[in-house]
Formats: C-alpha cells, sequence, structure tokens
C-alpha cells in the first residue's frame, strides 16, 4: 500500500517503541591502556553508581551499541555479562538489558538526596557542621 500524502506529509503508518532506550555518551579509546570492554563497563558502571542511569533504564542492544562505538558485538557483550555478574544490570529476553535494582540504586538516590540536603543547608546560611548535627539528631529519632 503506497503511502497516503497530504500536502506532503507522509501519512504511512509508524512503529511506535514503547520503551524508550537509554541514550549513553560513552567514548572508547582505542589508545588506551584499557581493554575496550573494560571501558565500556567502567563507564556504563560509573553512570549507574551516579545515579545517572537509575532502575529500569534499558540500554542499547549489544549490536546496537558496538556499531555506534566501532566495536565488534563480542566487544560489547563482554562488558554486558560483566555488569550483569556484579547485578548492575540484569538481561530480560524481550525487555533487553536494563538496569538492575539493587543496593547500587538506593546508593545512588541516597547521593542524589545528600546533594539536595547540603545544597539547601548551604542556601539557608546553615554551616556544614550543623548540617552534619541535624543528621545526627534525625539519626537517633
Amino acid at each position: 500500500m503506497a503511502p497516503v500524502t497530504e500536502a506532503g506529509v507522509d501519512r504511512q503508518p509508524r512503529r511506535c517503541v514503547t520503551h524508550e532506550v537509554t541514550d549513553l555518551d560513552l567514548v572508547v579509546d582505542p589508545a588506551s591502556h584499557e581493554a575496550p570492554f573494560e571501558q565500556v563497563r567502567g563507564q556504563v558502571e560509573a553512570l549507574i553508581r551516579s545515579g545517572r542511569l537509575v532502575p529500569g533504564d534499558r540500554l542499547p542492544t549489544v549490536r546496537a551499541l558496538a556499531t555506534d562505538l566501532g566495536l565488534a558485538a563480542n566487544t560489547v557483550a563482554r562488558a554486558y555479562k560483566e555488569l550483569e555478574a556484579a547485578g548492575l544490570v540484569e538481561t530480560r529476553s524481550r525487555a533487553g538489558t536494563v538496569v538492575a535494582s539493587g543496593e547500587h540504586a538506593a546508593a545512588a538516590a541516597l547521593g542524589v538526596l545528600a546533594a539536595r540536603y547540603v545544597a539547601a543547608a548551604r542556601g539557608a546560611g546553615i554551616t556544614d557542621a550543623a548540617a552534619v548535627e541535624i543528621v545526627l539528631r534525625a539519626q537517633r529519632g
């Protein structure tokens, strides 16, 4: 069936992707002493631990990421396998590879909250020592 056009607009039905894949800003340096799979693994791990990637975020397919980075698919697959062994990602058959929930997610979330708390305390003119004391009082209940 030919696409229907109206004033030059293509009206061809399009497939809708319901789960967006996360864009990864990764760089692999071929001159580095570090193996390419380790560069990919380390950068993805850093994004997860920093909270920039959160549980449920979909990673690009092995093939897509390999193509984007100019690497062999086995190189990216090894990085993903090591991330999975570390509990940072999980591979789901139809959903692909996603960031796993776990201790790293809680630490990242608390890191974000702590940074907000520090910014709010400083914005209110509270010294760092006083802000720490507020946290300690809250811990004691």
